[in-house]
């Protein structure tokens, strides 16, 4: 259990580490995305973002499931 928190934290630490040059793919701008303003800073939380790059892996790791010869 603890593994999968930490996975998780350091999976969100790399995604806000790159989320300015993501931001120019459109995460972020997706409807169900959250910006808002805090002490200055604007914080984004991607929740319609997070959906739609799932979707896109689960559809990248059943293609590569179905076409591999050695699984």
């Amino acid at each position: 259990m603890i593994r999968w928190v930490a996975v998780i934290f350091i999976g969100l630490f790399i995604f806000y580490a790159l989320l300015p040059g993501l931001a120019k793919l459109g995460v972020g701008r997706l409807p169900g995305d959250i910006r808002f303003k805090l002490f200055g800073q604007i914080l984004c939380l991607p929740f319609g973002s997070t959906v739609a790059w799932s979707a896109l892996a689960f559809l990248i790791a059943e293609v590569v499931k179905r076409t591999c010869l050695f699984c």
